[in-house]
């Protein structure tokens, strides 16, 4: 009898440490807009995802699902990643914003990390964000620079605040070194769709544009561009670098990784808190990669002086005199725009044409 006894007591701690030891496990989950192939934006996310399991080994497992269309079907990716046991769960686009808030509700011990949204609904769900157009203002000095024809092609996803901030700080930092220079911008209602993308580029390019700026993941544009012959573009949230030294001249990458190691690490030892994170070429979120040598010496070394100063906070993008589209003020001579209207931006500043869909 006391065998049994001692053998069933010894069966119970048994599991109760390898619960324990289960339990220790850190689940974080990722959903991604893409696929992870897309050699930008969702890549650099799962880049993102790697160096968590590389920081902290057999400590964690990450899972991730990836194509996930925003709306009601990311709603029931979420909430099944929920039901699986994550501790953590990174959702990586802004279409998510609202129901990464509603799974939030439905799970209130799961943390929740939205990417580039500004809701938090509940106590247990972040936003974070990166400041793209700080690389923006180094893509629109070098185009407004390398322009023959004065005409610079945008290819927009959705007319967001984070997509119009990128297109107005690359107007303006272009218009700085050539007042001639004019944007046109096709908006094309996706983050990922390499036909779509294409077929903007060549559009742009038909309409004489010889540099091209996309706000979308595909590498689709830069093929396009190298097909065409003559034609300046910039990686996008990736380096994109098989395309340089042309067309692609520099890029915008996304650094992910350090945050996404902090904060599961915070899960980890029980000092996560709901906050906002935004932040730009500084921190190391937003990265510039690097300028080949098809843009002059000389603009290369101005863009560096602008990625300085960005860095060390001794100039703003957004600095003025700056107008809005219709003439309005929107910066006096030295002001800076603060995060709350950069958050919110809803127009073009003065000298860019077309409007902006509703």
């Amino acid at each position: 009898m006391k065998l049994t006894t001692l053998l069933a007591s010894a069966a119970m701690v048994l599991g109760l440490a390898g619960g324990a030891i289960a339990q220790d496990k850190t689940k974080v989950g990722f959903v991604y807009v893409g696929p992870v192939g897309d050699g930008g934006w969702t890549y650099e996310h799962d880049q993102g995802r790697k160096a968590v399991e590389a920081e902290f080994g057999d400590q964690v497992e990450t899972v991730f699902v990836e194509n996930v269309a925003e709306g009601p079907d990311s709603e029931r990716v979420m909430t099944q990643m929920a039901l699986d046991g994550a501790d953590l769960i990174f959702t990586t686009s802004f279409g998510y914003m609202d129901p990464t808030n509603n799974v939030a509700a439905k799970f209130p011990d799961v943390k929740f990390e939205h990417a580039t949204g500004y809701k938090r609904l509940h106590s247990n769900v972040s936003t974070y964000s990166a400041r793209f157009y700080e690389g923006r203002a180094i893509q629109g000095h070098i185009a407004g620079n390398m322009t023959e024809s004065n005409i610079i092609g945008y290819i927009g996803s959705f007319p967001i605040p984070e997509v119009i901030r990128g297109i107005n700080s690359a107007y303006i930092h272009a218009k700085k070194v050539n007042p001639d220079v004019e944007f046109k911008i096709i908006w094309v209602y996706t983050w990922f769709d390499p036909a779509k993308e294409a077929d903007a580029a060549k559009t742009l390019i038909d309409q004489g544009a010889d540099v091209v700026l996309q706000h979308t993941d595909s590498t689709a544009p830069q093929a396009a561009a190298q097909e065409a012959g003559g034609v300046v573009t910039f990686g996008q949230a990736s380096d994109m670098g098989q395309y340089a030294p042309f067309p692609r001249v520099s890029s915008i990458i996304d650094d992910w990784a350090p945050y996404y190691i902090a904060r599961t690490r915070a899960v980890m030892d029980g000092t996560w808190e709901s906050k906002d994170t935004w932040d730009g070429i500084g921190a190391g979120m937003v990265g510039i990669g690097e300028i080949s040598d098809a843009v002059p010496a000389n603009v290369k070394e101005e863009a560096l002086a602008l990625k300085a100063a960005l860095a060390d906070g001794s100039y703003h993008a957004f600095t003025g005199p700056l107008n809005k589209q219709d003439g309005s003020p929107f910066l006096a001579d030295g002001e800076t725009a603060d995060d709350g209207t950069l958050a919110g931006m809803n127009f073009y500043v003065e000298g860019i044409e077309g409007e902006i869909p509703q």
